[in-house]
């Protein structure tokens, strides 16, 4: 059941990381924007380790999940300026 709650959490923060970001507003897919979700909330896990926030065994919640999208999609439209 926790993969089931990954993808769901995944899509739902891809998503709103989506909706909140400035930028093109080109659609990408449910499989995209869950991939997005969860490896913001991978980056944000692992950020927030490395602060402190979190311990060893903890994760990123829900906001952190958005926060690291965004963080995402932010780095990847610098990225596609430059190109």
């Amino acid at each position: 059941m926790g993969i089931v709650w990954a993808i769901i959490i995944g899509f739902l923060a891809g998503l709103i990381a989506k909706w909140i970001t400035p930028g093109d507003r080109k659609p990408s897919g449910f499989i995209l924007t869950t991939v997005l979700g969860i490896v913001g909330s991978l980056l944000a896990t692992r950020l927030g380790q490395a602060v402190g926030w979190y311990g060893p065994g903890d994760g990123a919640n829900f906001i952190g999940a958005i926060v690291g999208a965004v963080i995402i999609l932010l780095a990847r439209g610098q990225l596609a300026r430059r190109v």
